[in-house]
């Protein structure tokens, strides 16, 4: 018999694959359901509703990528290319990110109950800022959703070219680089002028 996280992990397997590819609105749970192996009543015991399992999927891999790519504000393009590399590492992050800004959350701040975690990084922006690491002619959150949109560069919502893990690792490397150099010369202190 199946323990209950092992049925719950298939259904968050599954309903991330569906909400990823098809939005909120376009998600069925009888698609997931049938996915997961699991029954909907059981789906909707383990989860209350469509929207509330959306919510669960969508917080698990947005804390996900906060744990698999600790913050480090010291190192602006270090961040952002470890960032680029979990973008390819987890496709349906983006996807996720970008159905809730649309289906649910137009404006404003997109991360409602985990607020803690960008208080924290805005508060390491600006002890670098007052270190001198970082310029200071920028708001710390500023600072931060710059350096969020540069990372996502290539990621799944790009209107340019999105990166995938088949790509060559030369283009890989090619792409980190330029990020780490647009990263570097677009937060680093301005040089100051020599006598």
């Amino acid at each position: 018999m199946q323990s209950a996280e092992t049925t719950r992990r298939r259904i968050l397997d599954a309903a991330t694959e569906e909400f990823a590819a098809r939005g909120i609105a376009g998600a069925r749970v009888d698609r997931i359901a049938d996915a997961s192996g699991a029954s909907k009543p059981m789906l909707y015991r383990y989860f209350g509703s469509k929207e509330q399992l959306f919510e669960v999927v969508f917080t698990s891999h947005v804390i996900a990528n906060s744990d698999r790519v600790p913050f480090d504000a010291s190192d602006l393009p270090d961040y952002a290319a470890r960032l680029y590399d979990d973008y390819l590492a987890d496709p349906a992050l983006l996807r996720l990110i970008s159905w809730k800004r649309l289906e649910r959350l137009s404006v404003g701040y997109l991360y409602p109950g985990l607020e803690e975690n960008d208080v924290a990084h805005l508060r390491d922006i600006g002890e670098e800022q007052q270190r001198g690491t970082i310029r200071q002619d920028m708001d710390p959150a500023d600072v931060w959703s710059l350096l969020i949109s540069m990372a996502s560069t290539w990621a799944e919502t790009s209107i340019t070219d999105v990166a995938r893990p088949e790509d060559a690792a030369a283009l890989h490397a090619r792409r980190r680089e330029a990020l780490a150099a647009a990263t570097r010369a677009a937060f680093s202190p301005p040089a100051r002028p020599r006598p």
